[in-house]
């Protein structure tokens, strides 16, 4: 079971980079095109919408071709996506790549996902976090690495050194992986959970879902769209250089990654409902002081603060969920990161939009809207949770 901890950490990792990549270095991208911030959302949404869908076929590839062979096919369609970004091809080439990577992504994450969630039984809570603090890792060492390659003038290589990372942890996965999971197809087991569900709380479930789904969309919106802009709304607002603006990012992920580390531990002593409303509730204080207040000085702070407290929320609500509709572990995991994909690739276009026809501070705003529904999504899964007529788990309840 480490060995498999080992490899999700791997995987994360380099999803964690692949994705945060065009955000690191969206400001020069934007000058070398030509292009204006929402054609820079544009890129971002059409990755995340080939994610989306390779979040969704992802069970039903698993049930053809295995777990070892979707996730190495996974890594090798993100090396070849992310050496061809490197190559800075026409723009309309670059939007045909971003749904391919973004495909590559998505199968990895659900695929990992899901095993981690099963394997890992009542200590699910602390082993994504774990998994997920590698996700965080990444996303913090890309900011730095995109600020020197703007500074020397070779910020495409960003997306070489993605490329690199994939290839290694491909060859990890492909040597490393237990030959008893590698060889594993999902299905049966899904359908079967499905089926055991009480009848009488079937209704509440699919409620408990739906909510838990709108959850991701806007959760994963915001930090995407968040880590997207940011070094462009400071060198705006402030006058920031490009490569200052976007150590703002690591600031962020430092955040994140901290958090993180501790964020499975404290939502098991609190419980999972407890944590995500009590976080929730923090991050739209947070994005509402982001909104009032002006300089880069106090953005810098609450951007810290603003990581700390969005950390744990993925992990967690993918196992809250879990728990609170059992059975079907593979396709809900599937779902909810599909969902959280589909919020990847709205939000950050809106939030493009509205960096190119208002200012930052309208933008701001639109952060603090995003994380009021955050809470307002979350609140309504803990209700809806607790009256499916079947006990949740323990760790769940407020």
């Amino acid at each position: 079971m480490s060995r498999l901890i080992f490899l999700g950490c791997m995987a994360y990792l380099t999803i964690g980079l692949g994705q945060l990549v065009v955000g690191a270095v969206m400001e020069p991208m934007v000058h070398a095109y030509g292009i204006q911030y929402g054609d820079g959302g544009q890129l971002v949404m059409n990755q995340f919408l080939g994610g989306l869908l390779g979040t969704l076929c992802a069970p039903w590839l698993m049930r053809r071709f295995g777990r070892k062979t979707l996730l190495l096919f996974g890594f090798a369609m993100m090396a070849a996506a992310e050496f061809a970004y490197a190559s800075l091809p026409p723009w309309g080439v670059m939007l045909i790549i971003a749904p391919i990577t973004g495909f590559g992504f998505g199968m990895i994450e659900t695929l990992v996902g899901s095993l981690i969630i099963a394997g890992t039984g009542e200590r699910a809570n602390v082993a994504m976090s774990r998994v997920e603090t590698f996700f965080g890792i990444g996303a913090l060492i890309i900011p730095f690495a995109g600020a020197a390659l703007i500074e020397i003038g070779q910020w495409r290589m960003a997306f070489g050194v993605v490329a690199l990372l994939a290839i290694v942890t491909f060859g990890l996965w492909l040597k490393l992986l237990p030959a008893s999971i590698g060889s594993g197809k999902a299905g049966e087991s899904e359908e079967a959970g499905a089926a055991s569900l009480p009848r009488s709380s079937a209704g509440r479930y699919r409620a408990v879902m739906l909510v838990c789904a709108l959850f991701f969309v806007v959760y994963v919106g915001m930090e995407m769209s968040f880590v997207h802009y940011l070094p462009s709304m400071l060198v705006q607002s402030d006058d920031l250089s490009e490569a200052t603006a976007t150590l703002a990012l690591s600031i962020f992920w430092g955040a994140m990654t901290l958090g993180r580390l501790v964020a499975g531990n404290v939502a098991d002593r609190l419980g999972g409902a407890s944590y995500l409303l009590g976080t929730c509730l923090a991050a739209l204080v947070v994005f509402l002081l982001m909104s009032l207040t002006g300089g880069a000085t106090a953005i810098f702070v609450l951007t810290f603060f603003a990581g700390l407290f969005l950390s744990g929320m993925f992990a967690i609500a993918l196992v809250f969920t879990n728990r609170a509709v059992p059975g079907m572990t593979e396709r809900t995991t599937s779902t909810l990161i599909a969902c959280g994909l589909l919020g990847g690739a709205i939000v950050p276009k809106v939030a493009g939009w509205s960096l190119d026809h208002y200012d930052v501070s309208a933008t701001r705003w639109l952060f603090t809207l995003v994380a009021a529904l955050m809470l307002l999504t979350m609140a309504a899964a803990v209700v809806l949770s607790n009256r499916t007529g079947k006990p949740v788990a323990a760790s769940n309840r407020i």
